[in-house]
């Protein structure tokens, strides 16, 4: 395809593709890259059907003799913010407008026009007819994979350089057991299949009725209930309120007897994260200007139900 558009008078011919759309975790990346003409690779073609080690090659082989190249992403707050389609085009266009050199026609692989500036063409299954897109392929999915190898160290407990961030069974394990990180899809991981055992059993009468309390004192506070018993696949979270400034996700903690620790010191940094990543999840399908805070409500009944006059304990910003 790049021939026949060089003999119809294109000369700079521009190809761009993205790697990274369908993991749960790190940016998308995407490459736009210019070939001088009649330019060959040994072994060009789709990124993801290469080895690591021709991909590395073939990395270094068109980095080398491109006339010009770039790699541009959107992370992983912009694909939350925007959808994955979206930031996907946002990526190609950083992409394109980071060229040193302007194309006279850009080839984009798929069916959807990611509305760059310059005169473009979409080709579906355009990493095995244009060498330009093959290129960018194999430019965006390299640096793709380099960049969740950095993320590896920085997050050594999700294993992101062995599956690079796709919901593999590792990964899900992972996920499970440690929650998510920072640079975890939000949106990504509403779908994420519960986890054995973590079905949300129904509360027992003690529980519930110590969340009914704790209910009636916030909204004697002035807290208007916007969720109780929030459930996903890391766990849940007892209440949720709203005042005029805070979203407040707040953890329902008993005591019957006085000679064992706080509730609010039950709550290990585990935990927490995994309410964390589960407010997250509610945060990602609720719209919200409010800040979001943590808190604890302990609720001190030494005689369960029967006690007349439970102490209410309420620690704001009780983790972050």
């Amino acid at each position: 395809m790049d021939r026949e558009l060089h003999a119809s008078g294109y000369d700079m011919i521009c190809g761009v593709d993205e790697a990274g759309r369908g993991p749960l975790a790190g940016p998308v990346f995407a490459a736009a890259v210019i070939l001088p003409p009649e330019t060959g690779f040994n072994g060009l073609g789709d990124s993801k059907k290469l080895s690591e080690k021709t991909r590395g090659r073939l990395f270094d082989e068109i980095t080398a003799s491109a006339l010009s190249f770039a790699v541009a992403l959107a992370d992983h707050r912009e694909i939350d913010e925007m959808n994955i389609l979206r930031a996907t085009f946002l990526a190609m266009n950083r992409a394109v407008d980071k060229l040193a050199i302007e194309p006279d026609i850009v080839l984009v692989d798929g069916d959807r026009d990611p509305k760059i500036r310059y005169r473009s063409r979409c080709i579906v299954g355009g990493d095995g007819k244009s060498a330009s897109i093959a290129a960018a392929s194999i430019l965006a999915k390299v640096s793709r994979d380099r960049h969740m190898a950095g993320m590896a160290e920085l997050y050594p407990q999700y294993s992101f350089e062995k599956h690079k961030g796709y919901g593999t069974k590792l990964h899900y394990e992972k996920l499970r057991e440690h929650g998510p990180s920072e640079i975890h899809r939000v949106t990504f991981l509403k779908k994420l299949p519960a986890a054995a055992g973590n079905t949300g059993a129904a509360k027992g009468n003690l529980g519930a009725w110590g969340e009914a309390l704790a209910c009636e004192y916030l909204e004697a506070k002035n807290y208007t209930i916007a969720a109780k018993g929030f459930r996903s696949p890391f766990g849940e979270i007892d209440l949720i309120v709203s005042d005029k400034s805070f979203i407040v996700f707040v953890e329902v903690k008993l005591r019957k007897k006085t000679d064992f620790a706080f509730p609010r010191e039950f709550i290990s940094r585990a935990k927490q994260k995994k309410i964390i990543a589960t407010a997250n999840l509610w945060l990602a399908s609720h719209r919200t200007r409010l800040q979001p805070r943590f808190d604890v409500i302990e609720i001190y009944a030494p005689d369960g139900e029967k006690t007349a006059s439970p102490e209410i304990n309420h620690i704001e910003n009780a983790f972050s």
